[in-house]
């Protein structure tokens, strides 16, 4: 009787601590939360000045232009912040307490001393030691911040996760940055130093594109959506006690980075007026909010208006994706393209790039039916680090971004379909974009940008990727390419054995899904 009663007691126990684990994750009601919408009637303000005549010369089109490099990235953010005269409505996945984040908060902290309405919403999964920071933001009158999809335990978050994985599972990966309803920018950067350029361990080549036209409505209109739904928590109620921080002080590393960045010459076409914009038609898409509580419509997901808006492929698919997990039906679908005579070329990230290694574990098994199908792939390379011409910069893919000294890692998410559309978004191709985060993006109607992506995947992937093929025996091997120097890797480059054996490991695990 022994073992059989130890075996009783022992699952009382754990009901018990998950009861407990579950009041105390419990979040807070929403009675006194004050619903609000994005500011419309901005015409009349610095920036509907400067764009009405550019929009009443293409009306219904979007002006576009690619921020490729990091440095740019953020200097379009700033001048924003402080071009602003009524709103700024800020949504972000990831937000770092480091020089890029700390300027960041500056920006908004000023913006609003000017008399300019913050609102900034974040997802709570990233935001451990930020809740004094996101206080004093919110203390001040122009400033509202809340946080998405919220852990009801702050101090102990691993614990809350445990005991509402579900839900908490499912976060929100929407990345925009809207001022006074007029400009936005939105596409696959966080706010952290990996993503501009600053200096670092690792830098990522990323992309967003600045849109102006009535498609920001669009986006506005979304940003509500998410800002009043019932998963946008007042960072108030959740951290009532926060002793709120004292406003920081740029220190050395952030003047330097601000004067790599006054030195731009994209900050130049931006305060002149100058930069270059295409005009074309533009589609915005998002997830509904509902998702992160798996009770939205699967028609209202963005996998499945990416399908109905860009259709099938004719020609060609150029995918960019830095966390590739096409799982049965994404894989089947490849195969189905290159099989028709469809130019099918994917970029993700090697094993040595990647920043996860259980992504990479989700996609490794689908490499051989995709080369056997005739799809073509690459794998960014660690050391793709060379400093881009301006034509590079503004060409649209991300793959040839500014890395600085820190080791390359992809991060955007991009792709052309048949020389003729562009997606540029949160969106990566695998489960957890498709399935469980909410996403976001824009798809350009731009035979102009879709040639400008093909053209930078031309020339910057045989010198900053690996291309996968399969050898006379159906091995997976990777081609180095150096100069006139072509070197052949039979295991994943620049990887220990102890690395690859792991990653074989977890792709046995039935954890696509969660990928």
């Amino acid at each position: 009787m022994g073992p059989r009663r130890g075996w009783l007691v022992l699952p009382g126990a754990l009901l018990a601590l998950s009861l407990a684990l579950t009041s105390c994750s419990s979040l807070p009601p929403l009675d006194g939360r004050v619903a609000s919408t994005a500011i419309a009637d901005t015409d009349d303000t610095r920036l509907g000045k400067a764009l009405t005549p550019l929009t009443m010369a293409d009306p219904g089109l979007a002006g576009i232009h690619a921020l490729a490099d990091g440095r740019d990235a953020f200097a379009a953010r700033a001048l924003l912040a402080q071009a602003a005269d009524r709103s700024l409505d800020v949504q972000y996945y990831i937000w770092r307490n480091d020089t890029t984040g700390r300027l960041m908060f500056d920006a908004l902290r000023r913006a609003a001393e000017r008399g300019v309405r913050v609102r900034l919403l974040l997802d709570d999964n990233n935001t451990a030691g930020l809740d004094e920071s996101l206080a004093a933001l919110d203390a001040h009158p122009m400033i509202e911040v809340r946080l998405f999809n919220p852990n009801g335990i702050r101090s102990l978050r691993a614990v809350g996760m445990v005991a509402d994985f579900m839900r908490l599972n499912r976060r929100m990966h929407n990345k925009s940055f809207t001022a006074d309803n007029q400009l936005t920018i939105i596409g696959g950067r966080n706010v952290g130093n990996e993503y501009f350029g600053a200096a670092g361990e690792i830098s990522f080549a990323d992309l967003d594109v600045i849109v102006a036209g009535p498609v920001v409505r669009a986006v506005s209109d979304d940003f509500d959506l998410y800002w009043n739904s019932p998963s946008a928590y007042p960072v108030e109620l959740l951290a009532p006690d926060a002793a709120a921080t004292p406003a920081w002080k740029p220190d050395a590393e952030a003047q330097v980075y601000m004067e790599a960045i006054r030195r731009s010459a994209f900050l130049e076409q931006l305060v002149e007026g100058s930069l270059p914009l295409e005009w074309a038609r533009a589609r915005f898409v998002s997830d509904d909010p509902a998702k992160v509580m798996g009770t939205a419509v699967p028609e209202a997901n963005v996998a499945f208006k990416l399908r109905d808006i860009l259709g099938e492929p004719r020609r060609s698919l150029d995918l960019v994706s830095p966390y590739f997990v096409p799982g049965h039906e994404g894989t089947a679908a490849f195969v189905n393209l290159a099989k028709k005579g469809i130019r099918t070329r994917i970029l993700t990230n090697s094993l040595e790039a990647t920043d996860v290694a259980a992504v990479h574990a989700g996609y490794a098994k689908w490499r051989k039916p995709l080369l056997e199908s005739g799809a073509t792939l690459y794998e960014l390379r660690r050391d793709a680090t060379d400093e881009p011409t301006r034509d590079q910069r503004g060409a649209g893919s991300g793959a040839g971004s500014r890395i600085g000294s820190s080791d390359a890692s992809l991060h955007a998410k991009t792709f052309g379909v048949d020389g003729n559309r562009v997606f540029v978004g949160s969106f990566n191709f695998d489960q957890r974009s498709i399935h469980l985060n909410t996403e976001m993006g824009m798809v350009i109607d731009s035979p102009a940008l879709a040639t400008r992506l093909t053209e930078t995947l031309d020339r910057t992937l045989p010198t900053h990727a690996y291309e996968v093929k399969l050898d006379d025996r159906g091995s997976v091997i990777w081609l180095e390419r150096r100069g006139d120097q072509v070197i052949r890797h039979e295991t994943e480059p620049g990887t220990s054995w102890f690395k690859r054996a792991a990653v074989k490991a977890l792709s046995w695990l039935p954890i696509d899904w969660l990928l």
